[in-house]
């Protein structure tokens, strides 16, 4: 098993580094210590021998002056002091620098010492002469042994600057290789993980750490890499993620536009074969098809006809205009698989071949259904092998369920304007069937009468008859007129007022009468179907005061606020209201009843026999809201 490399820690090789700087500091240090030790002891030593050479002077001072009494005291100081320098001072640094030389001079001082003594305790002390030359000499003897611990103690001091020296070089040395091992074992390492960071943030992700050490440096630098492997794979990663949902998302932006496109030409269209051509180039661009064919089925859905194609040739656009359910893959409802279905085409199709002769060979079938019924399908033609994706199933049954709803809103718009066809129509006819039928029906009585009494010869009969023909053929001419201007009348998005001064301004050219139109309040303006319902109940109310009421003046009065209410008010011969129901008689005001019934609106007539009629029209409360947003857009 092969061993792993030796692993120095930062701090080790730190360590390993600073110790013989270290090691010869302290040597340094110790030996400076104990140096400055020794010249402390030399200068308490120089001190006490400055003592014992004033004390010498004492003494000889004291020999000469005969003084025996102070004698021992200083005698025995002098000894205590010289012992002092023998044996060194325990309490304090106190000792001779014991080199050769200064053991000589010390050496002498204690033989001088004593003959010195000898000298003055051998002899009387009034008979010592030549004391003084003994005291100088014995002196010269101390100050010899001082000047030869001094000169030891230069040495030591030289000793000591050289330490001195010595350490601040090392100092210095140890400085520079600290600097020296901190740049290359930490500032670089340090150097590089930053580089290497700031090209990681800077986006390369390529940027790897060379492991040049066993350290911690060593072991950032590895994790560095791993981190770095990491973040190029998760990079790699969302970036192929980032495609993934940019292209979803693209995919989407593109269904979203189809599928707009398909609602604005769903709600624009008028009519069925704008739609279905739209539609069919529309549907073959979003899926790219090479072709398609919209058909629609009949309610048994045994054919589909064709409503639209795109991009077929024009023998099989003809020869498919209509296909029998079960002739070929197209128009086959499959109830059991009622959705999308992708049929490859093989060479045992079904009869027609026509798909086939033209290069096709996957047709891709949606049906399209409404409320759980099938309504026709749509044909995608691609002339190679083709699989349908999830999304474009879906986008293709939106887009089916669209066509549906567009289709079947067009029919029940059509079967709306039959239905609104046929309701005036029977208007109409119920119209000339109370008015003019009647009016024919009483000129051709008269008419019988008439030969019936010219055949008896009955002059005055004759003359009634045609007198009865000429009013009826009048009244006839005045009801054709007065419904040529009710089917005349329509809502030019004028407001009320303007619309209802110019039907009051025909009826007066039409009948001689004075009417007067008086309008109060400001209400929201009426839906055109509404106003031109009401213009049809004033004209109605206009006619009736024509025909029955032998009126002088007329008035109309509108009034907008709370809500609408119109009012046509004459000065007629009036009639009783009470009388009993409409019967064929008031056909004016039967129909008015109508037209009022189908605007959700009142109508009232109030009349009083020589006194007028009034007839009040009142809409409900709402009845001008749905008219406020076209004002606000205007």
């Amino acid at each position: 098993m092969p061993r792993s490399p030796q692993t120095w820690t930062l701090g080790t090789k730190l360590a390993l580094v600073a110790s013989p700087f270290l090691l010869f500091g302290l040597v340094l240090i110790s030996v400076t210590l104990w140096v400055s030790w020794q010249l402390d002891g030399g200068a308490a030593a120089v001190n006490e021998a400055g003592r014992m050479r004033m004390q010498t002077y004492r003494i000889a001072l004291t020999v000469s002056t005969g003084d025996r009494a102070a004698l021992p005291a200083l005698v025995k100081e002098f000894e205590t002091s010289l012992a002092v320098l023998h044996h060194g001072d325990p309490d304090r640094p106190l000792f001779l620098p014991w080199d050769e030389e200064v053991a000589q001079r010390f050496a002498m001082v204690e033989s001088d010492w004593q003959r010195y003594r000898e000298r003055w305790t051998s002899t009387p002390l009034a008979s010592i002469d030549g004391l003084r030359p003994d005291s100088a000499a014995f002196s010269g003897h101390i100050d010899a042994l001082v000047a030869a611990i001094e000169k030891h103690l230069s040495r030591w001091t030289a000793l000591t600057h050289l330490l001195q020296t010595a350490m601040m070089v090392a100092a210095v040395i140890g400085a520079a290789v600290l600097m020296f091992t901190g740049y290359r074992l930490v500032l670089e390492p340090v150097g590089e993980l930053k580089g290497a960071i700031e090209g990681i943030q800077g986006g390369n992700f390529d940027t790897r750490v060379e492991r040049s050490s066993n350290d911690e440096f060593g072991t950032l630098a590895e994790g560095f890499n791993e981190m770095a492997d990491h973040l190029q794979q998760m990079y790699r990663g969302l970036e192929a993620k980032v495609s993934e949902k940019t292209a979803q998302l693209e995919e989407k932006r593109e269904r979203l536009e189809v599928l707009y496109d398909v609602t604005a030409l769903v709600a624009g269209a008028t009519a069925l074969e704008p739609l279905a051509q739209g539609f069919a180039q529309r549907v073959r661009q979003a899926v790219h098809a090479d072709a398609v064919a919209l058909r629609w089925s009949d309610e048994t859905q045994q054919r589909y006809l064709m409503l639209a194609s795109e991009g077929l040739t024009e023998r099989m656009s003809a020869a498919e205009q209509c296909v029998d359910a079960g002739q070929c893959h197209c128009g086959i409802p499959d109830r059991t698989a009622p959705g999308v279905r992708v049929i490859p085409l093989r060479a045992e199709t079904m009869a027609l071949s026509h798909c086939r002769e033209a290069g096709f060979e996957t047709v891709v079938s949606v049906p399209v259904r409404l409320h759980e019924r099938v309504m026709g399908e749509i044909d995608l033609f691609f002339h190679a092998q083709y699989s349908l994706s999830e999304s474009e199933r879906s986008l293709l049954e939106a887009l089916a369920l669209h066509l549906a709803g567009a289709i079947e809103n067009l029919r029940l718009n059509a079967l709306a304007k039959e239905d609104a066809v046929s309701q005036e129509r029977s208007f109409i006819a119920r119209e000339l069937h109370d008015s003019i039928a009647q009016s024919l029906a009483f000129l051709k009585i008269q008419v019988q009468l008439l030969r019936d009494a010219q055949r008896s010869g009955d002059a005055a009969r004759m003359e009634q008859a045609v007198g009865e023909i000429d009013a009826g053929v009048r009244e006839s001419y005045g009801d054709v007129r007065e419904l040529l201007m009710h089917f005349r009348t329509r809502s030019r998005g004028e407001d009320i007022e303007p619309a209802l001064q110019t039907t009051l301004r025909k009826f007066e050219h039409q009948s001689g009468l004075h009417a007067e139109l008086q309008v109060r309040g400001h209400g929201l303006p009426l839906p055109a179907d509404t106003q031109l319902q009401v213009l049809h109940i004033v004209q109605e109310a206009l006619s009736n005061v024509r025909k029955h009421a032998h009126a002088a003046r007329i008035w109309v009065e509108v009034q907008q606020q709370p809500q609408w209410r119109f009012e046509v008010r004459d000065d007629g011969i009036g009639f009783d209201v009470e009388a009993g129901p409409l019967d064929e008689t008031h056909v004016g005001r039967r129909i008015m009843v109508e037209r009022a019934e189908r605007i959700g609106a009142q109508l009232e007539t109030f009349s009083v026999p020589g006194r007028g009629t009034s007839v009040v029209l009142t809409l409900p409360p709402a009845a001008g809201a749905t008219a406020a947003p076209l004002k606000d857009a205007a």
